[in-house]
């Protein structure tokens, strides 16, 4: 048996895809205890939320990326839009590191999420290309597991890097993590047959995408990732604030982001072994139930001590919350793919562009309403599981056809 054929079929297939998904989230959390090295080199106040854009423009690169990737792998194959996602990340980390001001740091960083988006989104077209159903549910949160384990070594990392070399070895080294992929990546096989591509031409785009858009189960659960995920990126982009402002544990940061980031990974193998039993959609309905109670728990405690709650009872009540709406975003993401097979790489795309950039854009407007305290948070979070679970329930109603 070939080389290329053994990760077609094998262990290795699964973690180089796993792998490259990890090194988008590699690419976030790397940069969270940087955060107030950031502040001080471009002149912010201590307690700017102005630094969170580092993220948000992350996302925002995310959330268009796919469309250079999706359509284009529907035709050509996964393979070539894959690498030059890879350089394009390389070349824009590259270029933050060396950058001279704030706004240039933001530009490489929307280019970094552009070429991260191949990754992201054709990582997911490569699984659904192979896999369906249940089995793609059971990959999809086994592969979130692993790749969550990132954030709980990502933020030591990043602080025992910044203790030793210059605060920018937090883009240098994901650069090369990126050369490394690159090469790596050469050993995937072609995922999409010939019979199964399209013509890349904008007819054909826009049939994708209004059957996207137009079909009840894959809308409905893309705007319940959008909002699910929202409260991802809400927490990403807040969490360094109000550990560091609102409780004064700013040394204990990484800590505490990779004790959640245990409970993260722990529910994503959880969810993995639960889509079997349940299907998914029995999972997600009582998934988005618990979520709606736990995060009304999660207000009532951000509203006592003058919105200063006691900081475990508050980590706690959090450590609750964020892995289900995770976990929800996995499966919704699953669920919504399922009805588009011969479409995978552009419904991808449409998928991840709805959700992503209003997720980013969510979680950015989440993070200006920051007041020295967690109740603008908490209301935020309730706010994004409530409407992720109204869409849930129209994905999953009776009169949905193509839900498991």
């Amino acid at each position: 048996m070939s080389s290329r054929s053994s990760v077609a079929t094998g262990r290795e297939f699964i973690a180089l895809i796993t792998v490259l998904m990890g090194s988008v989230a590699l690419s976030i959390d790397l940069m969270l205890p940087a955060f107030p090295e950031m502040r001080r080199e471009f002149g912010m106040s201590p307690d700017s939320t102005q630094v969170s854009w580092i993220v948000t423009a992350y996302f925002l690169g995310l959330a268009i990326g796919p469309w250079l990737y999706g359509p284009a792998s529907d035709r050509h194959g996964r393979r070539a839009p894959l690498f030059i996602g890879l350089l394009l990340s390389v070349v824009a980390a590259l270029a933050a590191s060396i950058a001279p001001s704030w706004g240039w740091v933001i530009a490489a960083r929307f280019c970094w999420g552009l070429g991260a988006a191949a990754a992201r989104s054709l990582s997911v077209a490569m699984i659904r290309d192979r896999y369906e159903g249940t089995l793609m549910a059971q990959l999809m949160s086994r592969m979130v597991a692993v790749f969550l384990l990132v954030p709980i070594l990502a933020p030591s990392l990043g602080a025992g890097l910044i203790s030793i070399a210059p605060w920018r070895i937090v883009f240098w080294l994901p650069a090369a993590i990126g050369v490394i992929l690159f090469f790596w990546s050469k050993r995937l096989p072609e995922t999409l047959s010939l019979d199964m591509r399209r013509p890349f031409t904008w007819v054909a785009v826009g049939n994708a995408t209004k059957e996207v858009l137009t079909h009840r189960q894959t809308i409905s659960f893309t705007i319940a990732m959008t909002f699910l995920f929202a409260v991802m990126t809400t927490y990403l982009a807040s969490s360094e604030v109000i550990v560091e402002d609102v409780y004064g544990y700013g040394p204990w940061f990484p800590v505490i982001f990779g004790s959640l980031a245990v409970l993260l990974a722990i529910n994503s193998l959880n969810n993995a072994r639960i889509v079997q039993r349940l299907g998914i959609n029995t999972l997600v309905r009582r998934s988005a139930w618990v979520g709606l109670g736990t995060s009304a728990m999660l207000v009532a405690i951000g509203f006592t001590q003058h919105g200063r709650p006691n900081f475990w009872i508050f980590f706690i009540a959090l450590a609750l919350v964020v892995p289900i709406a995770q976990g929800l975003v996995s499966n919704c993401n699953t669920a919504a793919m399922i009805p588009m097979p011969h479409i995978a790489g552009t419904a991808s795309a449409i998928i991840s562009t709805i959700s992503t950039t209003g997720a980013a854009l969510l979680g950015s407007l989440a993070t200006s309403q920051f007041d020295g305290t967690v109740r603008p948070l908490v209301i935020i979070i309730a706010l994004f599981i409530s409407i992720g679970t109204a869409a849930i329930m129209i994905g999953t109603s009776d009169r949905t056809p193509g839900v498991v």
